[in-house]
């Protein structure tokens, strides 16, 4: 655990003042937890993605309390795990109170056990609070006792239990829009995804398991300076690439099948996402090109339609229209496309979404309608997956016996910009020719 070096505390305390204008209320958030994996070993610690937004302190069972002030700004509380010379010794060093002051522009900090005690005082005026109920009864059980405690005894200034209003829609809003900065860690995020997916076409071959490939590409993830991976890597050859969250890893590899990789790296807290499917052995056979074209026909298409206005609704469309007339050219589907894609007769094929937003989560943040219902709108600074695919699996006696076994899915990280988009993972080869060559270079 180690200070965030690369950013200024300014971008934290701005990020809280953009989400305490539109909360209107003082803001209490905690930070995660450890969780135990087994005996006294815990799974790997990342840090919550909104607390890290708004404050960026790394450690574990930390609190941020922010409360806004007269003047427009606001002022920053962190509770922290304090220093332990003793435990610093197994865990490594803590930032302290100090830390949390000096390197995350905290204007006060405490140790953590002391929260309860300093939160009763300062949280007396307050008639409404930020805090997100229901995540955990032993703490939200401690907060209503300490609000209740309230109108006990002979209540001077007649407040009972303030008004909790949900932090995560303005946070979440404030997070759909990426600024320079966010979207240059998420460039670096994406290029390191691309080295590791090369890397993977590069060294694949008949005979090697999933898992060596799986071993080489998260390695190049972490020689380029990625802490961790984004999600769980997806490395799914012949037809484990038709069931959509593979994750076992543990197949040889054979001659003449795909291998379908969707992997990210993340970089500076941002989450890369990328889908590439090719050849194990380097060359397409003539019905993997032909579905493999379908699905690439169809992102081209999805990826020339992301600018500002647009929507998923526009997009998951496009897609569906595109697959649907593809299993008709395969000879799956039978009839006028349009009115299969209305009847959803694309479904045992393209079962999942177009595409999702993109940033500290890799399935980050915000819906794809508005409060009212209707399609939200991209606008600049927003990223989104794009990544069609088609699932023809094995046993699957509706489908041509030469098309069983493929699943082809291809994945692209897109910004939106002002006057179109940029891909993000635009170095990562996807047209055929592109890929045999790679691959058999």
């Amino acid at each position: 655990m180690s200070k965030l070096h690369s950013l200024d505390p300014e971008i934290w305390k701005e990020r809280r003042r953009n989400v305490l204008k539109k909360l209107r209320a003082p803001l209490l958030l905690r930070g995660a937890t450890q969780t135990l994996r087994n005996g006294d070993v815990h799974y790997s610690f990342r840090q919550d993605s909104n607390f890290s937004y708004l404050c960026g302190f790394p450690e574990p069972d930390s609190l941020l309390l922010a409360i806004p002030e007269k003047t427009g700004d606001h002022k920053t509380i962190l509770f922290v795990p304090p220093k332990n010379p003793s435990l610093e010794v197994w865990n490594g060093k803590r930032e302290g109170v100090k830390g949390a002051i000096r390197n995350y522009g905290a204007d006060e900090a405490y140790p953590v056990q002391e929260f309860w005690k300093i939160f009763q005082e300062r949280s007396k005026g307050f008639d409404e609070l930020g805090f997100a109920l229901g995540m955990n009864k032993e703490f939200d059980d401690k907060l209503l006792q300490i609000f209740g405690q309230r109108l006990k005894g002979r209540p001077r200034d007649n407040r009972g239990l303030p008004t909790f209003i949900d932090p995560r829609p303005p946070i979440n809003e404030c997070r759909w829009i990426k600024s320079s900065y966010e979207i240059e860690q998420m460039q670096r995020a994406c290029d390191i995804t691309a080295q590791g997916h090369k890397v993977a076409m590069a060294l694949s071959r008949p005979g090697l398991y999933e898992y060596e490939v799986q071993a080489e590409i998260e390695a190049v993830f972490r020689r380029a300076g990625s802490p961790r991976v984004g999600y769980d890597s997806i490395i799914a050859s012949g037809n484990n690439a038709n069931t959509l969250h593979y994750i076992q890893n543990n197949r040889k590899m054979r001659r003449g099948q795909l291998l379908l990789i969707d992997a990210g790296a993340e970089f500076g807290g941002y989450s890369g996402d990328v889908t590439r499917t090719f050849p194990v052995d380097g060359r397409f056979t003539e019905a993997q090109k032909t579905v493999y074209r379908i699905v690439l026909r169809c992102q081209k298409k999805c990826i020339r339609a992301v600018r500002p206005g647009c929507t998923f609704e526009k997009l998951n469309k496009i897609a569906q229209l595109e697959l649907t007339k593809g299993l008709v050219e395969l000879g799956i589907l039978k009839g006028d496309y349009k009115t299969l894609r209305e009847k959803g007769a694309f479904k045992p094929w393209f079962m999942h979404g177009l595409g999702h937003w993109l940033g500290m989560d890799v399935h980050d943040v915000g819906p794809e309608t508005t409060k009212e219902g209707k399609p939200l709108p991209f606008r600049s600074g927003m990223v989104l997956t794009v990544e069609p695919g088609l699932y023809l699996p094995a046993n699957d006696k509706r489908i041509p016996k030469e098309y069983r076994g493929i699943g082809i899915r291809i994945e692209d990280d897109v910004l939106v910009t002002r006057s179109g988009n940029r891909v993000l993972t635009a170095d990562i080869p996807k047209e055929i020719q592109d890929i045999e060559e790679f691959c058999n270079s």
